[in-house]
């Protein structure tokens, strides 16, 4: 054997791979169609993959809500639910994970992150104040306007565009909040509204030093800031890796710290938290938590219950701890960087920096040909489907809605189709079969034509609507 021989068995060696932090339990079989019965069902759909068959999808990336697989310890968990209508134990475990993690003093659960979103923006919004936040997320931008808000984008300009490799794309553009409070006066701003890992923009992360700057600007003008805590702990994850003196710091230390600088916060915990169902609000103000406690028996259900089973309650107290856990972040976000390491090999465009929870194509530069109003995010999103299988989802204008003045499509700058990795749950052979769908359908991109939307829902209608090819 030679010498070169000799290193080259070295250098291979030098290598050493990373591995999911568990192992499985229990399996689920997948189901793949034909490409003949998988048109048919996108037919059937009307070309939106919200309005698809679970049975007809093979690898499910349309979101990570609720779709994630719980660890053996919360399932059992839920076998000791105490299904009481008033004063549940689990109650007071989940009140207790919440205040040890997040930091928070009061807990009001709710059905879902939506519920808690609501609950907040009719308790802290007058109508006609403004809601500055890091870019619009659906749902929250609608409970905002429905209680009378109106809604100013406040992000970074870095934000908006793809390419541009900034570590913290999610942070506040301190001056436009400051010329929006200076314009309009503190009293017509309800709350600062700031999301981690700012789902619109690709996953991306707000900075700690951005956070702090943030809480200074808002006690200076006696503003409150509210965070969208759904994916936090996979933004702590970037603070760790990107910002100075974090990196010996534990996820769980990045996050109540984090939480730290803001008066409350709400809670899909069908993300980070690691459940099918739930989510909760969390606040230091008790004025503002009795209107909550209160509100909430209208909405939801009694104060110690959400809507929720005891059960759940459980499953989401135990998930909160897991969450934190290095291994298990780590984990989660290298799974989703494997599959966007892979596209970016071949050329295909996607958001960078990867994010926390998805890769997000960049359907504009996959369809230069498709002017926006042809949905090209949309198109996307059905070709997927069609090649394999995979369902995924748009990001774009048909999320963006319409100008509630003009009745105008809105046009964001960023038209995006969102591959959603769920936790725990797929394999990395999985992700190598998503990419090379992905490779298939950009290598016959040109002979890809648009959509029209041809049934248009009130609210919120990605989930809904309907289109059919031009």
């Amino acid at each position: 054997m030679s010498p070169n021989t000799l290193l080259t068995i070295g250098q291979q060696f030098e290598r050493r791979s990373w591995a999911e932090p568990w192992k499985i339990k229990m399996v689920e079989p997948l189901n793949m169609i034909t490409r003949e019965q998988r048109q048919k069902a996108l037919d059937d759909a009307g070309f939106n993959t919200f309005l698809l068959r679970s049975d007809d999808v093979y690898i499910d990336l349309l979101t990570d809500s609720g779709t994630g697989a719980m660890s053996d310890r919360q399932w059992a968990g839920m076998m000791l639910g105490d299904e009481a209508y008033a004063g549940s134990r689990n109650f007071y475990h989940l009140e207790a994970a919440i205040q040890k993690y997040y930091g928070y003093k009061f807990i009001v659960p709710t059905h879902q992150g939506r519920g808690a979103e609501h609950l907040i923006s009719q308790v802290a919004i007058k109508p006609g104040q403004y809601v500055p936040g890091n870019m619009y997320f659906t749902t929250t931008r609608l409970h905002q306007e429905l209680a009378g808000g109106i809604f100013v984008d406040v992000i970074i300009d870095e934000a908006h565009d793809p390419q541009i490799l900034h570590p913290f794309k999610g942070n506040i553009d301190l001056a436009k909040l400051e010329t929006l409070i200076k314009r309009e006066g503190a009293e017509k701003i309800a709350y600062v509204s700031v999301a981690g890992t700012v789902n619109m923009a690709g996953g991306q992360p707000v900075s700690m030093a951005n956070i702090k700057d943030l809480r200074s600007m808002t006690n200076k003008y006696g503003i409150r800031l509210f965070l969208d805590a759904t994916r936090m702990v996979e933004n702590a994850f970037f603070i760790q890796e990107r910002e100075e003196g974090y990196a010996n710091r534990s996820i769980a230390e990045i996050l109540i710290e984090f939480c730290n600088y803001t008066d409350g916060a709400w809670m899909s915990a069908k993300k980070d938290n690691l459940v099918n169902i739930g989510g909760w609000l969390a606040v230091n103000d008790e004025t503002i938590y009795e209107e909550l406690r209160n509100l909430v028996v209208v909405y939801e259900g009694l104060h110690t219950y959400g809507g929720l089973a005891g059960r759940d309650l459980e499953a989401i107290a135990i998930g909160i701890a897991e969450s934190v856990q290095d291994e298990h972040i780590h984990s989660r976000i290298g799974q989703v960087r494997y599959l966007g390491e892979l596209l970016t090999t071949w050329g295909i465009p996607i958001v960078h920096p990867v994010g926390g929870h998805a890769i997000f194509l960049d359907a504009r530069a996959f369809y230069p040909h498709l002017e926006q109003l042809k949905f090209p995010a949309q198109t996307l999103a059905a070709e997927l489907y069609l090649d394999s299988g995979i369902r995924s989802m748009e990001r774009g204008i048909a999320s963006a809605g319409r100008n509630a003045e003009t009745g105008e499509h809105n046009q964001p700058k960023l038209e995006l189709t969102r591959l959603t990795i769920p936790r725990r749950v797929y394999t990395q052979a999985h992700m190598d079969v998503v990419a090379e769908s992905v490779r298939a359908v950009y290598e016959d991109r040109e002979n890809t034509t648009g959509l029209k939307m041809v049934h248009e829902p009130k609210y919120l209608r990605f989930f809904q609507a309907r289109f059919e090819r031009l």
